[in-house]
């Protein structure tokens, strides 16, 4: 009894929460010029005109290539940086291991800001580069969470083995580490795309012009317009979402189970 109880309470906590986001959907399809729930009438006209918009796909293709140069920037980086904290002998791995962890610690805007200044200085405003320098500097530390925690699970003395015949430490990781973890990898690069394709407010700073993200422009859009448009991308991107997340949990079962 008291397990479903608490059951029926998680389940009406994940409602309230998710309730919000879910009343968008409706009124992407709604007949009207402006959101309103319940919509009064329904169409499509705001998906399609989403979809044959020559600004917002540019928009849409400008995040996914800033997403998926940050997905292979973190995976560089913050794998190698996992692999490099867990198997050192370095007395001060752990607070270096916590200072690579302060971006996800500290407020976004703290970091927008001081990222704006900086790159204002470096020429690096409005440019894809500083968009993917300042994302990954989000996804680096999901990277460095998810490695960590692969490592731990894995038995060395198997890349030990290996260097003992002869391999180099690059190459027993290549050929016998990486296999192992890479359903990490591949669910923290996962939740890297997806950190950097709904990174909003250091968009808002740092992007413009031909760099202008989604977001910022959905940003923009909700200020100026507020018609269902709006809405209509939000809906795609929850669907885009749910499917990532969908495939993260997949990718990150064991082998061999099936429950």
């Amino acid at each position: 009894m008291k397990r479903s109880g608490l059951l029926l309470y998680g389940v009406l906590v994940l409602l309230f929460l998710c309730l919000p986001t879910l009343l968008v959907v409706p009124m992407s399809f709604s007949g009207t010029s402006y959101l309103q729930f319940p919509p009064p009438s329904w169409s499509l006209q705001w998906h399609r005109g989403f979809l044959d918009s020559e600004e917002w796909m540019a928009a849409t293709v400008g995040s996914l290539k800033v997403a998926l140069a940050n997905v292979a920037v973190s995976l560089l980086v913050g794998g190698a940086a996992a692999y490099g904290l867990y198997t050192s002998g370095f007395a001060r791995r752990k607070l270096l291991f916590g200072l690579l962890m302060t971006p996800i610690v500290f407020p976004v805007i703290l970091l927008a800001i001081g990222s704006f200044y900086l790159y204002a200085q470096l020429g690096l405003l409005n440019s894809l580069l500083g968009l993917i320098l300042s994302h990954a500097s989000l996804s680096i530390p999901i990277v460095l969470i998810f490695v960590t925690a692969a490592l731990r699970s894995y038995d060395f003395n198997q890349e030990r083995a290996a260097r003992s015949l002869g391999a180099s430490r690059l190459l027993a990781f290549a050929t016998i580490t990486l296999p192992q973890i890479r359903l990490s990898l591949l669910s923290a690069g996962l939740f890297a795309f997806l950190t950097s394709f709904d990174e909003v407010v250091i968009s808002i700073f740092i992007s413009g012009g031909q760099s202008t993200t989604l977001t910022k422009r959905m940003f923009n859009s909700l200020r100026d317009i507020m018609d269902p448009t709006v809405a209509a991308i939000s809906t795609w991107l929850i669907v885009l979402t749910c499917l990532l997340l969908i495939a993260a949990q997949f990718l990150g079962r064991p082998e061999g189970r099936d429950d």
